[in-house]
């Protein structure tokens, strides 16, 4: 039986229209960077955009007889694979032009920027152009709220097509009713986040250009730095502690961000994932200190960058091999967590944790429970349906698959196998620490799985599942 027609096909090239067309904008923008720093490289960011512009008008015009087709999930998904794994292409042309990278270097840096994993393949960053900095974290802070997400936001007009495309990106919390109004309060919470964060920084003493990548970085738990040393360039307790609010900040869930105000506050605090994320730190960090001699600021940084799934640094890879396996472990166990659903953050998240967790405890219950009975599971009063928890189970267990897997690869290359782990274990969350083995020498095999794992990871694997489906049942027969 086919599951995909041409019909299907349709559907997804005109709705890719749209997004192709955001994407070729969004290469735009850094062009006000390039001619305020006299950098003239005009030609590498318009081209980019052009063939995505020019592609995208091309579709919305040649399949405009097409609009009225209904756009089901599994379109939603298609379209929603495509646009991060176009993006990151287009993305890396940019970098290919502006800084002769190689071309698989070149994607997997626009990738790991985009779906916010924040490895980076460049030796030195601190010698490529203002233009081309601003540009990884300008596809940070669009990655942190969905390349979807963020054009639907500003182009799609209400209706199915927005509701299928947010739930394409594992997004299904809504602020209001409406899917166009709830992505409109979402992008207005974002900018006010990146606007203070911006403020902040400025204020702790940090240059406008640090401030503005920075925080564009950080509040999308991206956490690809414009410097060799990360957030540890700068050696200031104050621009570490700004960071870590703006890192919680990108890990809780928006819906608890737009109820803050009209609850005073008590929202954030009654919010279960927030209170775990707050204790998880709190605790982690404390056990960490009295294990090992690391410096207090560094550990408590880390720890949130991990359990944030932020990736951003004060210590430097081969600083972080160093530490204490105990400590390195537990880092691992908050990467693998991830923070809130709804926010910026990747890896497993804390929902599907609590539901899994809640349905082990409910299994050994009913066993203990007189024959017959029934022990609901509930979570924030609202009872958790069955569907619900075997989703939660089926995703770990796919999660930990792709993991075993590209741990298994990187070990069959001659990596290390407990830096090999924590670096399977980054690049599936989209974290982004690792312990020194991703490097531009990596073997283009390890570079490409690695891109997959990016890719996956973000987009929760079943999208990728349905679009590699959908791909090889074009190509049947």
């Amino acid at each position: 039986m086919r599951y995909i027609t041409k019909s299907d096909l349709v559907v997804v090239a005109l709705n890719s229209g749209n997004l192709m067309i955001g994407i070729g904008a969004m290469c735009l923008v850094p062009l006000i960077f390039d001619l305020v720093y006299f950098e003239f490289d005009i030609i590498s960011f318009v081209i980019p955009a052009a063939i995505s512009i020019l592609l995208g008008l091309f579709f919305r015009v040649y399949l405009k007889n097409h609009e009225n087709k209904k756009i089901r999930l599994k379109h939603g998904m298609i379209l929603s694979s495509f646009a991060w794994l176009w993006a990151s292409i287009i993305g890396g042309v940019v970098f290919m032009l502006a800084t002769n990278m190689a071309p698989i270097d070149a994607v997997f840096e626009s990738m790991s920027a985009l779906t916010g994993n924040g490895m980076t393949l460049y030796p030195n960053v601190e010698i490529l152009p203002h233009s081309v900095l601003f540009f990884r974290a300008l596809e940070q802070w669009v990655g942190g709220l969905g390349v979807v997400v963020m054009i639907i936001s500003v182009l799609a007009k209400p209706g199915s097509v927005s509701s299928k495309l947010y739930q394409s990106e594992a997004r299904d919390e809504r602020i209001k009713p409406s899917i166009k109004t709830t992505l409109e309060k979402t992008l207005i919470i974002y900018g006010i986040y990146t606007l203070g964060g911006i403020i902040l920084y400025l204020l702790a003493g940090m240059p406008l250009f640090d401030s503005i990548c920075s925080t564009l970085s950080i509040v999308s738990t991206g956490g690809m730095s414009i410097k060799n040393a990360n957030m540890g360039y700068y050696h200031d307790d104050l621009i570490y502690f700004i960071s870590i609010i703006l890192m919680i900040l990108g890990a809780t869930s928006f819906l608890v961000h737009y109820k803050v105000i009209k609850t005073r506050g008590k929202s954030l605090i009654e919010d279960l994932q927030f209170k775990i994320i707050i204790t998880v730190v709190a605790v982690v960090t404390v056990l960490l200190y009295f294990v090992s001699n690391i410096v207090p600021m560094d550990l408590l940084f880390t720890v949130v960058s991990a359990i944030t799934t932020t990736g951003a640094s004060v210590a430097s890879p081969t600083a972080m091999g160093n530490w204490p396996s105990f400590v390195n472990i537990c880092l691992m166990c908050l990467m693998l967590t991830g923070g809130s659903n709804g926010s910026t953050v990747g890896a497993i998240k804390l929902v599907r944790m609590i539901t899994f967790f809640k349905g082990i405890y409910r299994h050994v219950r009913e066993i203990m429970s007189p024959e017959g009975r029934v022990v609901p599971i509930k979570l924030h009063g609202r009872r958790i349906p069955e569907k619900a928890i075997s989703q939660a189970g089926n995703f770990i267990t796919l999660y930990m698959m792709f993991i075993m897997f590209t741990w298994a690869l990187f070990c069959l290359y001659g990596y290390d196998p407990f830096k090999s782990l924590f670096a399977a274990m980054s690049l599936q969350g989209n974290n982004g620490l690792e312990l020194g083995i991703i490097t531009p020498s990596l073997d283009p095999v390890l570079k490409i799985v690695s891109m997959f794992d990016m890719w996956t990871g973000r987009l929760e694997i079943y999208p990728v599942l349905i679009t590699l489906r959908a791909f090889f049942e074009i190509f049947k027969r």
